[in-house]
């Protein structure tokens, strides 16, 4: 219970028995923020939190509660969200499920946070964005990847000016996800199929917007080209279906002051590099390379001068002439991060620096490079006004 110097907040955690809402968001989030005592608030005191776990599979519901000693579940999302005990609503659900729940939970006086894309069309989201707005509920899209430290070194990079002018990013990722037959799948087969909102453009894309919003500034345009390079897959049961989704995407986004950024998004890629995704800013001070967990960079000062040379093998070590950056600061799951910011600006009442008009414009961004796949063409990218 809590007592004089806490307070408590009950979270409706919805889509807790898929991948990342169970293992990024109930056990690595809320229940290590359980774990831990609550949130610390700015005048010292605590807020507890008590996950509430909602979905459409009692069995699984009953055996995560029971697992991790959660005391309410329910398979009624409309009863949960009549409940003025609860006070914010979490979606993990998949992308077509979620507008008509988030809706629901906005007109019910909820606070929500929300995976991204929070919707399956630009028009949905935008909506999303703009119920919340006009309700004056505290709303939230997870913007995970600004909390990692590859990312936070890469950030405050930037902030310090050390790259000078910025010219370029450049960002790999992905990984080879098998087709389901002699090994299974590691991504859910409805990522595989248009028809159930599945696509690596529209998965990932929304995570490429902000980031670039925040390291460099809003993209402005975009040129890309969407691929389904493996036609066929099986599912979870074994059963064969035809992949109606893409399963790679290459991109290049403008953004203002002449940067360029360009993007590869695979699920049929084969991983030669340090982890997962990498990006790469240059400027005319210097060049950093950040992924999930390591930043490392180069000053001019200390650049080399490689000279192209096809009749002799390569002679320089060109990864060891680069410094790995400091975190200066402990780091914890970025996942865990957010939420604790998220919580603490419903305490305080005040809106989320990552809201849903931000999740809307990562929704824009893989419309419209999925037009310019299909247009094969440049599309500039307008400003979106509630």
């Amino acid at each position: 219970m809590p007592t004089s110097d806490s307070q408590r907040v009950r979270i409706a955690m919805n889509g807790v028995t898929g991948r990342m809402g169970y293992r990024q968001h109930l056990t690595r989030s809320i229940l290590e923020i359980r774990e831990q005592g609550g949130v610390t608030l700015p005048d010292g005191t605590r807020l507890e939190v008590e996950p509430v776990l909602v979905g459409r599979d009692e069995g699984r519901l009953r055996s995560i509660a029971r697992r991790h000693q959660v005391e309410r579940w329910s398979t009624d999302l409309p009863a949960v969200l009549a409940d003025p005990s609860i006070d914010v609503y979490f979606d993990a659900q998949t992308t077509a499920a979620r507008p008509a729940a988030v809706r629901s939970a906005i007109a019910a006086g909820k606070h929500v946070f929300i995976e991204k894309p929070t919707a399956p069309t630009l028009a949905e989201a935008v909506e999303l964005a703009a119920l919340a707005r006009e309700a004056g509920v505290v709303a939230g899209v997870v913007h995970d990847k600004l909390y990692l430290p590859g990312i936070v070194k890469l950030r405050r990079l930037v902030d310090e000016g050390f790259f000078g002018r910025v010219l370029s990013l450049r960002g790999e990722f992905g990984y080879w996800v098998f087709e389901g037959d002699s090994q299974p799948a590691q991504r859910p087969s409805w990522n595989y199929r248009v028809e159930d909102g599945g696509g690596v453009t529209v998965d990932m894309y929304s995570h490429w917007n902000y980031l670039l919003e925040n390291l460099l500034g809003p993209v402005q345009a975009v040129t890309a080209k969407a691929v389904t390079h493996i036609p066929v897959r099986w599912d979870e049961q074994g059963r064969e279906y035809p992949a109606t989704a893409d399963d790679a995407a290459y991109g290049v986004f403008e953004i203002g002051g002449g940067v360029i950024a360009q993007i590869n998004s695979s699920w049929v890629v084969r991983v030669h590099r340090d982890e997962l995704v990498e990006f790469q800013i240059d400027g005319t001070h210097g060049s950093a390379v950040a992924g999930l967990l390591k930043c490392v960079a180069q000053q001019r000062a200390h650049t080399p001068r490689p000279e192209w040379n096809p009749d002799l093998p390569a002679t320089d070590a060109f990864r060891s002439q680069w410094l790995e950056v400091p975190d200066n600061a402990v780091l914890d799951n970025g996942f865990k991060l957010q939420w604790e910011e998220f919580l603490r600006d419903v305490t305080a009442g005040r809106q989320h620096r990552h809201d849903l008009l931000s999740a809307a414009r990562g929704v824009q961004l893989a419309e419209l490079a999925l037009r310019s796949s299909r247009e094969g063409r440049r599309v500039e990218i307008p400003e979106i006004v509630l």
